[in-house]
């Protein structure tokens, strides 16, 4: 198939997402173009594992016939409705489903159009309830190093993954950045017990120095997964919520990527680690990636604190016009059915063994600094040089090389700078997870082997 002309139009007129300005209208993109199952067709034909599920999202798999017939069927019956002035039975069940799902007392659903938005809005409700509680100047949101939060203005400011941070305007004042808390960058000799100390011990330090009066929430991921699947050392994230309650800082959950499945479970929060935040964003796997939605969950307490008597008349004036978007919730709501029919959250606890198995393994090859992960998903993070001083040009060179490496063979990774990271749908066989690292472990050899 000659496709020139589109390519051309590609480059012409589709602006992407993490645009890289110097290779602008120069760029030779993959076209993916079918899709089943896993798996994901290019334009030439060629049939490849979707390793990153699309951006973590397509939970379920593609080409389920069930989600695009609620889809189908939903927009025939109801396209569009607005949410500023109505209501909708599918979203109104759909909003139900989820707080059914939701440890504790999250029970408020507000609706957004992807995870940036709801993220967002979460810091926005934040700061509304501040202000009708009488704190106006509790304000900051504490986020960490490597973390990522979202595009919008609001959830730029509090993502710390710091080339995204290096050219575009922030709300700088608003955010106050932590360590990283990967434990790979731990002093030499000290121990994972003595490391989550430390990062502890920088959460409370930093609620101090600002002043609790001026600290609004800590929002953290309960996996870094943009900053390169970044696992926190056990107990992390309890210890976390601990300090925030005894200082009066909300903890909000960023469940975009680990909610519906990722860790095998419909919210990783409780079910993983134990926590019970006051505030869950979440999208991605909420609709399996068929159509755009986020959610931010509050809890009643919080809903509580701005409502009835204690709503002084206020308006929380935040919004969208696709909020509770029928379609989208039709195809929340099939995916939802789906993964309880068939087991998929069982399915990802009985895989979850041998995918990080597998993915450990690989971190006794030459190139691999680490290898890391949970659930059904993993980071493999490479470099050319040992003792970590690479340059970051050779990053990006040898994060390219292997992900080219792995597409010639029949994978889709998601490469960020260095690391080679997967995430795939949660539907994934043992036969397929095998098929999936095998290829990966060829790539790495053959790059390793090459010249430079």
């Amino acid at each position: 198939m000659d496709n020139t002309d589109v390519r051309n139009w590609d480059n012409d007129h589709f602006m992407h997402p993490w645009e890289g300005m110097d290779d602008l209208g120069q760029n030779e993109r993959a076209f993916i173009e079918g899709s089943d199952g896993i798996y994901v067709t290019n334009d030439a034909g060629d049939k490849l594992i979707d390793g990153p599920a699309g951006m973590w999202c397509v939970q379920v798999g593609y080409g389920r016939h069930e989600i695009a017939d609620a889809m189908a069927h939903q927009a025939r019956q109801l396209a569009y409705f607005s949410p500023f002035n109505n209501t909708n039975t599918v979203a109104t069940e759909f909003a139900r489903e989820i707080a059914k799902r939701t440890p504790g007392d999250l029970n408020h659903v507000f609706f957004t159009t992807g995870g940036s938005t709801a993220v967002d809005s979460a810091l926005r409700f934040v700061h509304f309830r501040n202000n009708l509680l009488g704190k106006p100047t509790k304000k900051k949101i504490i986020s960490r190093q490597k973390a990522y939060h979202g595009s919008t203005y609001l959830s730029a400011a509090v993502s710390g993954k710091e080339r995204d941070r290096l050219w575009l305007d922030k709300a700088d004042h608003l955010s106050h950045f932590l360590p990283d808390v990967n434990p790979l960058v731990r002093a030499p000799g000290q121990s994972i017990a003595a490391f989550l100390d430390e990062k502890i011990a920088d959460l409370e330090g930093a609620i101090l120095e600002l002043g609790p009066e001026n600290v609004a929430a800590f929002i953290a991921e309960p996996v870094l997964a943009s900053g390169g699947v970044i696992v926190p050392p056990a107990g992390y994230h309890k210890r976390c919520l601990e300090v925030c309650h005894k200082h009066d800082v909300l903890y909000i959950s960023d469940e975009v990527v680990t909610a519906f499945g990722r860790l095998g479970h419909w919210f990783a929060s409780k079910d993983v680690f134990d926590i019970q935040p006051d505030i869950i964003t979440c999208a991605k796997g909420l609709t399996s990636g068929y159509a755009p939605m986020g959610a931010a969950i509050f809890s009643d307490r919080l809903i509580a604190d701005v409502s009835g008597e204690n709503g002084r008349g206020a308006t929380f004036s935040n919004g969208f016009t696709y909020s509770g978007h029928p379609v989208s919730a039709a195809a929340g709501m099939a995916s939802m059915q789906i993964i309880e029919r068939d087991g998929v959250l069982e399915h990802v606890r009985a895989m979850t063994p041998h995918f990080q198995t597998r993915l450990r393994a690989l971190g006794e090859l030459p190139l691999v600094k680490d290898a890391r992960g949970m659930g059904l998903m993993g980071c493999i993070e490479c470099s050319y040089d040992a003792t970590r001083n690479a340059s970051l040009d050779n990053d990006y060179e040898l994060g390219a090389r292997i992900d080219a490496a792995c597409q010639t063979r029949g994978l889709v990774l998601r490469p960020i700078i260095n690391m080679c990271v997967m995430s795939p749908p949660l539907v994934i066989s043992r036969d397929q997870i095998d098929q999936m690292f095998d290829i990966l472990e060829s790539a790495i050899c053959e790059v390793a082997a090459a010249p430079r």
